[in-house]
Order: structure tokens, then C-alpha cells, then sequence
């Protein structure tokens, strides 16, 4: 993970990115299932509107999965390997550490919908962002703790025409935090203070609603802050881990 992420800094925040979404999606076992494609080609969480094009780092868990089994083969999954390396990347971007609570399996089968329904595009409202969190058992302090993510990263410039060109530019990249991108701090929350946030999902947390005091709190708070998303972060892990699923060997393929 560090040398991935000193050869480019914006992985750490795609892999907390891939996590994510990795937890939303599989209510049961987990690990992305783009990997399926290759197997039985068929349109999983990869290709759902709020993946396309905007999950990436796949291949640093490849990377990582292929030396894992090599030491230890079978006994470490992909799902496993994903939260290790999200919690990783947020550390060597200045974030905080946690331990990791292991024993995840990968899943067996792909779904669009299910990313389609579960995952919050950019244009969600605060009441919408509270509803799909609280489906997965998450609070509103959760959800404003975790969207704190969005310190560190970047976004194509197709999901949000405001700040980028009105024609074409459509794999330009916009910084999620305009001040210290590269950076896991709160200036993410003192953007939206200023009315900064890049998506309207993000400045729905601080705008005029019941996330404002929360916001300014964490803005002012790095303690504060830090502590809530390892909560939320450890929460989030745990959604559906379950004893279904498979430990793959190659991150792309169910086992035959």
C-alpha cells in the first residue's frame, strides 16, 4: 500500500472509495463484483450507474491478493484484503488507523440493481442520503462522519458540469476538497461551511438541515472527527459479513 500510494496519492482515497461501495452493494458476502464479468459475463456493480467509471484500484488489490496467496494461499479474502487496504490508504494520507475486524467472504454473484438502488449518487438530498444509509444500519452521524472521506479524492468531471467544462472534459478530474486534496483532515467540512461542496450530496450536509451542527463540529474537531469515522468506518465493515460466499483466489474470477 504505501509504495501504491506514493506512486500516486489519489489511490488511498480510491480504494476507501471501492470499499465503500463494496459494502453498500453485498448485503452478504462481498468484494466488488466487476470480477464476475470476466467469468459469466454479466452486468455487475462495476458497470450500475454510480460505479461506472468512478471505481478504480483494482489492480493494487490484485497486486496485493496475488502476494497474499503466494504466503498463504486460500485464507485471506478479497473482501478482507479491500477493507485493509482502505484503511491503509486513509493512514498514509494523514488519516487515523483502526483494526480491522477480518473473516469476510466474497460473494458469488453481481448486481446492478442492487448498486443502483443502495449507493448515493451525487444529486441525493439529505433526506435520501439519511434513508440509504439507515438501510444499511448506519445513522446520520454515521453518514455525515463517512461522507468526511471526501477530504481526500477526486471526481470525473461528468458527474458535476458546474465546475467543469459545459462541453466535453468529461474525464477531467475535480478535487472533492479544493484546499488539501491529497490530505485526510477537515477541511472538507470547513468547505462546506463556505458553501464549497463539490456534490450537492456533499452541501446537502450543510444546509440548513439537522447535519449542520454536526458539520461544524467535525470542522473545528479533527479529534472529533478522526474518532466518528473509525466508529462509522467499523460499522460500515461490518454490514452483512456473513458465512456465505467463497475465498477466491484470483480477485477477478469465483473459484471453479
Amino acid at each position: 500500500m504505501t509504495q501504491a500510494v506514493n506512486n500516486e496519492r489519489r489511490m488511498g482515497a480510491s480504494l476507501l472509495r471501492l470499499f465503500f461501495h463494496d459494502c453498500f452493494v453485498q448485503v452478504s458476502a462481498r468484494t466488488l463484483t466487476y470480477i464476475l464479468q470476466v467469468l459469466i459475463k454479466l452486468k455487475g456493480e462495476k458497470t450500475a450507474g454510480p460505479n461506472a467509471n468512478s471505481v478504480r484500484g483494482f489492480d493494487v488489490i490484485d497486486t496485493i491478493k496475488k502476494n497474499v496467496e503466494a504466503a498463504c494461499p486460500g485464507v485471506v479474502s478479497c473482501a478482507d484484503i479491500l477493507a485493509l487496504a482502505a484503511r491503509d490508504g486513509t493512514n498514509l494520507l494523514g488519516g487515523p488507523t483502526w483494526n480491522v475486524l477480518l473473516g469476510r467472504r466474497d460473494s458469488t454473484t453481481a448486481s446492478a440493481a442492487l448498486a443502483n438502488q443502495n449507493l448515493p449518487p451525487p444529486t441525493a438530498s439529505l433526506a435520501t442520503l439519511i434513508s440509504l444509509f439507515n438501510r444499511q444500519g448506519l445513522s446520520p452521524r454515521d453518514m455525515t462522519a463517512l461522507s468526511g472521506a471526501h477530504t481526500i479524492g477526486q471526481a470525473r468531471c461528468t458527474t458535476r458540469k458546474q465546475t467543469c467544462p459545459q462541453t466535453g472534459g468529461d474525464g477531467n478530474l475535480a478535487p472533492l476538497d479544493v484546499q488539501t486534496p491529497t490530505t485526510f483532515d477537515t477541511a472538507y467540512f470547513t468547505n462546506l461551511l463556505s458553501q464549497r461542496g463539490l456534490f450537492h450530496s456533499d452541501q446537502e450536509l450543510f444546509n440548513g438541515g439537522s447535519q449542520d451542527a454536526l458539520v461544524r463540529q467535525y470542522s473545528s474537531s479533527p479529534t472529533l472527527f478522526n474518532g466518528d469515522f473509525v466508529s462509522a468506518m467499523i460499522k460500515m465493515g461490518n454490514i452483512g459479513a456473513g458465512n456465505a460466499g467463497e475465498i477466491r483466489r484470483n480477485c477477478r474470477v469465483v473459484n471453479s
